[in-house]
């Protein structure tokens, strides 16, 4: 992988003088985001209740607090990170919170069956919870180079993680909405793919940088391809296998899409050769074909995606493209809507209550945010010096954006419904905790992009050969 030339700014005069600078626009871009979150529930309220509740302040004020806290602890331990990845996850976390508690005011003057209360309260815990993982991991991940001694621990770890719910009986990891994606232990209960991605972006962006000379060696030319020697291909099989695995044993078309997307992109990343992401996105059909001619649920799945008006199991994206439509280009505005009418509106499908009320222009400004964070993690990527942190980086912005394409793609019939959520929007503790996790590892690799390098001591001089002096050394008797 190609190198820059210099991969940090440097800070004219004082050099504390451009990080708090930096900080400080951190700061006023999170009061800001803080502003339209709390205008945004007030709206909600307004509509909903035509008056205000204490919750108002409960949830502005925790807001708040939890991100200016958030905001220190980058200051503290990230002084030279980029300045807008925080206040572009606090606005978008900010606004997911306006949703649930929208969705959770509708659920309160006509309980579904089976609801267990307001999910609000419960995501501002979260949210506070995953911020202390943020902080932790700033304050003990000092350099993410350190990463890559535990790669392998981390892979072993990840693929455990990833296995468990297939392995393990029913009433641990009990099978929800035909997909076994969680384990329950009493209350609690989490879902380890989305650790288990973090970790493997670790193993695999260790593995790319110590074996790269292996990818980019072209084995057997073939209709004017070069195509990679066999043994080389290993890495990409395994993940083949395993995504597949994934559809097979948990039923989970999300989780393996997510997966063998990152892995295919880091590859890229780390070669620059385009064969990789034919040879994946083959193999991938392949499996994908072979997985519908077999399994049932998969094409259950699909026959929903490709009739949603017409099919038994299309219920879901019928409601949710419903829903959508009766939005607009403009939305039916905050509080106006009808969100509940469509299942899990505050989970799943929380990009279609925010469509329905929001409109079109809602959900592309939505968009828009979630591509600057991506487009700010992949500038760090570039600007990091080490080939780990490159490829790190590149890894888990993409993860983002593959997430949102692949969730957004689902709630409008573009590809079959999956089983994953929207990043620190959708109501839930282990997506958040996992994204908090990963957005703390590219602010890591964002400050050591940005950090001006400490100047190595100057070698003492030594005088010329031609202009030394010479010296009588008297031989020994």
């Amino acid at each position: 992988m190609s190198q820059p030339a210099t991969g940090t700014e440097t800070p004219s005069g004082d050099s504390e003088a451009t990080p708090r600078a930096r900080r400080s626009n951190e700061l006023i871009m999170l009061v800001f985001a803080t502003v339209i979150v709390t205008a945004a529930l007030v709206m909600v309220e307004v509509s909903q209740q035509t008056r205000l509740t204490p919750q108002i302040l409960y949830y502005g004020g925790a807001f708040l607090g939890l991100f200016a806290a958030a905001h220190f602890a980058v200051r503290r331990w990230a002084p030279y990170s980029d300045p807008l990845i925080l206040p572009l996850v606090a606005l978008i976390n900010g606004l997911g919170l306006v949703i649930i508690h929208r969705v959770d005011l509708g659920n309160i003057k006509d309980p579904p069956y089976g609801w267990s209360g307001p999910a609000a309260p419960s995501q501002v815990f979260y949210t506070a919870l995953a911020l202390v993982l943020f902080a932790l991991v700033l304050k003990f991940v000092s350099d993410h180079r350190t990463l890559a001694m535990y790669s392998y621990i981390c892979g072993l770890v990840g693929l455990v993680a990833l296995a468990l719910p297939a392995i393990l009986p029913g009433f641990i990891a009990p099978t929800i909405n035909g997909a076994k994606l969680w384990l329950r232990v009493g209350p609690l209960s989490i879902q380890p793919a989305e650790p288990a991605k973090i970790l493997l972006m670790i193993f695999f962006a260790a593995f790319l940088v110590s074996k790269r000379e292996l990818f980019t060696t072209a084995g057997r030319r073939f209709l004017g391809i070069d195509f990679p020697r066999a043994r080389d291909l290993a890495p990409v099989l395994v993940a083949w296998a395993l995504s597949i695995g994934i559809v097979v044993l948990e039923r989970d078309l999300g989780t393996s899409l997510l997966f063998f997307g990152i892995v295919l992109v880091m590859i890229y990343i780390a070669t620059e050769r385009a064969i990789w992401i034919g040879i994946g996105l083959s193999l991938f059909a392949g499996g994908c074909v072979l997985a519908y001619s077999i399994f049932g649920h998969v094409q259950e799945r699909v026959d929903s995606w490709l009739n949603p008006l017409t099919s038994g199991s299309g219920g879901q994206l019928r409601s949710a493209l419903f829903g959508l439509a009766s939005g607009g280009i403009g939305g039916t505005g905050l509080g106006q809507g009808s969100p509940t009418l469509v299942p899990y509106a505050a989970t799943d499908f929380i990009l279609t209550s925010f469509g329905e009320e929001l409109g079109l222009i809602g959900l592309m400004a939505l968009f828009l945010l979630y591509l600057l964070l991506v487009m700010r993690g992949l500038r760090s990527a570039l600007a990091v010096r080490d080939s780990f942190g490159k490829l790190l980086g590149g890894g888990l912005s993409f993860a983002l954006l593959l997430q949102l394409f692949v969730i957004a793609g689902g709630v409008t019939g573009l590809i079959p419904l999956t089983g994953l959520v929207t990043p620190f929007m959708a109501a839930g503790g282990s997506s958040l905790l996992a994204n908090y996790i990963l957005i703390a590892l590219l602010l890591r690799i964002s400050d050591a992009a940005r950090r001006p390098q400490t100047p190595s001591k100057p070698k003492p001089k030594q005088a010329p050969i031609a202009e030394a002096h010479t010296e009588l050394v008297e031989r020994p008797r």
